[in-house]
């Protein structure tokens, strides 16, 4: 019997298990809807609560927020790949999936690769709400474009973190628990809400300097044509980072799941 080529072959279960995972996501359209919520309830909240109080210097605070809640919406959406995981594996599916002839990364990259593409829709609808509230980017289309692939990227990378989390948690409940002492430090302690400038001394540092916060800096200066430094190359760098430390780590506890 003939062998498919190996790349081939890992292509073509990737794509089969994002296309079941994207149809899971269609077939149960109330969870694209939650995913969309969250970060409306953040933008109307920050935009007219307390936006007033605020100082972002000559920026408009809109301008500000939307670039850091895109990037927020898109490190909580990653999370879907720890949930997604932990729910087959309760299920069996896991082990079911071992069991067929198919490539180990097939499994880990088609939920990840479902997940970048739920990002998407609710990057497009995040946008649509943003200039509804009055943001007006002043980068240009391409430059906006760059700093979506950047931070779908991003997001990308941490979900292979997320993916081991999946797949050591016992259900879906503690799994989403799990990813929050994680998440929340680092996008609440960074440039996403407010300038790292107003924050105490000592937070300073580790707000201006960790991935998240480098994210948020290097997508707002692209979308509003603003100086951003090396934020962009340094995220960049810490994505390739992530994932040359995470997927491998992942890819071994899929081994021995179930």
């Amino acid at each position: 019997m003939s062998s498919r080529p190996s790349l081939r072959w890992a292509i073509t279960d990737v794509a089969t298990i994002t296309r079941r995972n994207i149809l899971a996501l269609v077939r149960v359209p109330i969870s694209v809807v939650f995913a969309i919520v969250q970060p409306v309830m953040f933008v109307l909240l920050f935009r007219y609560v307390f936006g007033g109080a605020i100082r972002t210097g000559s920026t408009a605070y809109v301008n500000f927020l939307i670039p850091g809640i895109l990037v927020q919406t898109t490190i909580f959406g990653s999370i879907g790949t720890a949930i997604g995981l932990a729910e087959d594996l309760q299920r069996g599916l896991i082990e079911r999936f071992r069991a067929l002839p198919m490539a180990r990364m097939a499994v880990l990259a088609g939920r990840t690769v479902a997940d970048v593409a739920r990002n998407v829709l609710v990057l497009v609808v995040i946008t649509a709400v943003g200039f509804a509230v009055g943001f007006r980017p002043g980068g240009g289309v391409v430059p906006y474009l760059e700093a979506s692939l950047l931070m779908l990227f991003f997001a990308f990378c941490l979900s292979w973190g997320f993916a081991y989390v999946g797949l050591a948690a016992p259900n879906s409940e503690t799994a989403q628990a799990m990813t929050f002492p994680v998440v929340f430090p680092l996008t609440f302690a960074s440039s996403i809400f407010v300038p790292v400038t107003g924050m105490p001394g000592w937070l300073q540092g580790f707000a201006r300097n960790q991935p998240v916060a480098q994210a948020a800096d290097a997508v707002r200066g692209l979308m509003l044509g603003q100086p951003h430094g090396s934020s962009a190359w340094l995220t960049l760098a810490w994505g390739l980072g992530i994932l040359a430390v995470l997927a491998p780590l992942a890819t071994a506890r899929f081994r021995r799941a179930g």
